[in-house]
């Protein structure tokens, strides 16, 4: 059986990933953890044949980067960027710090064993474009990346001095890009807001 580990710093797409990697009857989830920072000394004490990479993790720890570290040091390790975010560049550094493969968790046209079982055989699953996702009135082309970054935050519940902390940015920033996005997605709060982004967020096809 393959062994998996995760890197997902949010609970909702832990648990998700993580059930769906338990029942796949051929994976096995050796370690699920919230950090990108500790994914290769993770490798280096629990037998690793295949990482599910989220791409901004806690601390706001780079994926693609600690990819590209675990690649140069154990390159039979394979690696899958998976991401919500759609920032155009992401594709092409992930090619280049040597990931396998990449999985976009809410459009991925791919269902996510299918990219696992592919990347396992040696194949490589990249998507060709990077998909345009509608939050409210707004394409995700619209939304900047910091933006993209303080939405996420909202819908793990931080507050915004917590945001702020989390992303090394003023509390006013945070509030103008709130405004930002209340002005580009036509939502007037919080709750309607992250309740659009948490229906999209975490989809992992085949669980419905």
């Amino acid at each position: 059986m393959t062994n998996v580990l995760l890197v997902e710093d949010t609970k909702m797409g832990r648990d998700c990933i993580s059930g769906y990697i338990k029942t796949s009857g051929r994976y096995n989830l050796a370690a699920a953890i919230t950090s990108a920072g500790m994914a290769e000394m993770t490798c280096m004490h629990t037998p690793v044949d295949l990482i599910l990479m989220d791409y901004r993790t806690e601390n706001n720890e780079d994926g693609i980067s600690a990819a590209a570290s675990i690649k140069r040091h154990m390159p039979g390790i394979k690696i899958i960027i998976i991401t919500s975010m759609t920032s155009a560049d992401l594709i092409e550094r992930a090619r280049q710090a040597g990931a396998d493969s990449f999985w976009y968790k809410e459009t991925g046209d791919d269902d996510l064993l299918a990219v696992m079982d592919c990347t396992m055989e040696g194949r490589s699953v990249y998507p060709d474009t990077t998909p345009v996702i509608r939050i409210g009135n707004a394409a995700s082309t619209e939304v900047t990346p910091m933006q993209l970054e303080v939405l996420k935050l909202m819908v793990e519940g931080l507050s915004n001095p917590d945001i702020a902390a989390k992303l090394k940015i003023s509390v006013n920033d945070v509030k103008w890009h709130i405004k930002e996005l209340f002005q580009k997605t036509g939502y007037t709060n919080r709750v309607s807001l992250v309740g659009d982004v948490i229906n999209k967020e975490f989809m992992v096809p085949g669980l419905s």
